[in-house]
C-alpha cells in the first residue's frame, strides 16, 4: 500500500462504519479509559492522574506498533495506527479548545 492508500483507508475506518458501530472516538475512548482506570485502580498510587481518552488513542497505537514489531505486521496494523493517531490528534485539539475557552473566561 502507498502512504495515500493507508491514510485513505484509515479515514474511511475512522469516519465510516466504526464510528457508526461504536460511537465517536471521544465517547468510545472515554469509556475504554474508564474501564482501564477501574481495572488499574488497585495498582495506582493515590493522587495519580488516571488514563484519559488521548492515552487510550496513544496506547492503542502502541498496541499496533507492538504487532508491527513482531515482524508479522499487516497493512491493517498500519491503517489502524494511522486511525488511532488521527483520533488522538482530534481529541488533543478538542482538549486545547476547551482549555482556551476556560482561559478566556478567567
Amino acid at each position: 500500500m502507498t502512504r495515500e492508500e493507508v491514510l485513505q483507508a484509515a479515514a474511511k475506518c475512522v469516519n465510516g462504519n466504526r464510528q457508526e458501530d461504536y460511537g465517536s472516538p471521544e465517547n468510545n475512548f472515554g469509556l475504554v479509559a474508564a474501564f482501564w482506570n477501574a481495572y488499574l485502580h488497585p495498582y495506582m498510587r493515590p493522587n495519580i492522574i488516571g488514563i484519559d481518552s488521548k492515552d487510550v488513542a496513544a496506547m492503542l497505537g502502541l498496541l499496533k506498533i507492538a504487532r508491527i514489531a513482531t515482524g508479522h505486521g499487516k497493512a491493517d496494523n498500519w491503517i489502524d495506527l494511522a486511525g488511532y493517531a488521527a483520533c488522538g490528534g482530534e481529541l488533543e485539539r478538542a482538549e486545547e479548545a476547551t482549555r482556551s475557552e476556560g482561559d478566556e473566561r478567567t
